[in-house]
């Protein structure tokens, strides 16, 4: 559980640097919304990451005692303090193309990263402890959201953007101390024995389980069911700076008013499904999730800016955000085999990402467009198909299949 603690914190500071630091650093420095929405693309990585999945199923880097796991572990972690810190070198007003490269580095290796540090979770914890360590590791992953989201923006208010992102940068190395102490997984499987095999088993596995059909129906899901959730959350910050809040009422009201509900909700959504089941938490949550989104519409309508309003806001939607989380991993978790634990977990996770990366993208221009309040009026609309499809990939009345490490 310890071990979790500390990947789940070093699996979510990267990706927060991309989705909150980021943007927040953009838009002070002036930069439109449209080049700020279409930095969303550089996440693909995380959409595409089971391409290259079965590779770190199959070889270790360097050493043969660091193992399959640890030794990418500990590659991608150290070239992310690299590539952080580096970030805040560069001025946007000069070389926004630099940062551009730079900000797609990170989510490579963040991918990359979250590949190994998944199998590793997967293949060190017994099916009746997955439950408490997903619930450890996405909990340290949010905790980790206040260095980029709440740290970072008073340091950049108080000292320099430079030193935000080089403090931001310096809390990796928690991660790499961590995978240089931990041994690798003692239940781990056996190695594939040929590329063919890390590529193709994964897949033949998750086919002849639960159908082609059925496998659709799974993917659509993965991609609907935290859609309008995502694009809603996509420019809160800018949100939050065009709404009139300044950067301390951003990294200290907003941010915290975020990270502490999704963690109850987290948590509560935990010990509620030992009584709903997945499948009609999922249900009962998603219910919660697409309803808090209308939050941000009475916000963008509330004109003077008010911090006791945003921490309502925020603290609802996130309690969402929470609950629903805590059904989507479990269910993820379900669906898989240990055997091929990168590759299916990063399948699933990847589909899971496509909506932060390519359909995010577009939240600038329609902005634009609509304005913020039909904005999120269409992202309340566009949460509706992930619950229709509830129907097909967790009906209220099934209890779904069991996990298997077989």
């Amino acid at each position: 559980m310890l071990i979790c603690v500390f990947t789940g914190f070093s699996s979510g500071l990267p990706l927060y640097v991309l989705i909150q630091l980021v943007p927040a650093w953009l838009r002070v420095k002036g930069v439109a919304l449209e080049y700020i929405g279409l930095f969303s693309l550089l996440g693909l990585p995380y959409a595409w990451k089971f391409l290259w999945a079965p590779l770190l199923d199959r070889y270790a880097l360097g050493r043969g005692d660091w193992g399959r796991r640890r030794s990418w572990m500990l590659l991608t972690q150290v070239v992310l303090l690299v590539t952080v810190a580096l970030l805040g070198m560069i001025s946007p007003e000069y070389s926004l193309h630099s940062i551009a490269i730079l900000c797609f580095a990170v989510a490579f290796f963040s991918a990359t990263q979250d590949i190994a540090l998944d199998a590793y979770r997967r293949e060190l914890l017994p099916d009746h402890e997955l439950g408490l360590g997903n619930a450890i590791h996405v909990n340290l992953y949010r905790i980790s959201s206040l260095v980029p989201g709440s740290l970072a923006l008073l340091l950049a208010d108080a000292a320099s953007w430079q030193m935000a992102f080089v403090v931001t940068a310096a809390f990796m190395l928690l991660g790499i101390v961590t995978t240089c102490l931990i041994r690798e997984a003692v239940a781990a499987p056996v190695q594939q024995q040929t590329l063919q095999s890390a590529v193709i088993d994964p897949f033949r596995q998750l086919l002849q389980q639960h159908g082609v059909t059925h496998v659709l129906f799974m993917l659509a899901f993965l991609f609907c069911y935290k859609l309008g959730d995502s694009m809603a959350t996509a420019l809160a910050t800018p949100f939050y700076v065009d709404m009139g809040y300044t950067l301390m009422d951003i990294g200290l009201v907003a941010k915290h008013a975020a990270l502490w509900p999704s963690m109850v909700g987290a948590i509560v959504g935990g010990l509620w499904m030992l009584r709903l089941g997945i499948n009609r938490a999922l249900w009962v949550f998603g219910a919660v999730q697409l309803v808090s989104i209308l939050g941000y519409a009475i916000l963008a309508e509330a004109g003077a800016p008010n911090r006791w309003l945003l921490a309502a806001v925020i603290s609802v939607e996130y309690l969402g955000v929470g609950l629903g989380t805590a059904a989507f991993t479990a269910w993820i978790a379900r669906s898989t085999d240990v055997r091929f634990a990168a590759t299916q977990i990063a399948l699933f996770t990847a589909v899971t990402a496509i909506p932060r990366t390519v359909a995010n993208a577009s939240t600038g221009y329609l902005v634009e467009w609509m304005g913020w309040t039909p904005f999120f009026l269409l992202c309340t609309v566009l949460a509706v198909p992930g619950m229709v499809l509830l129907l097909k990939v967790a009906p209220w009345t099934a209890s779904g299949p069991s996990m298997s490490r077989q």
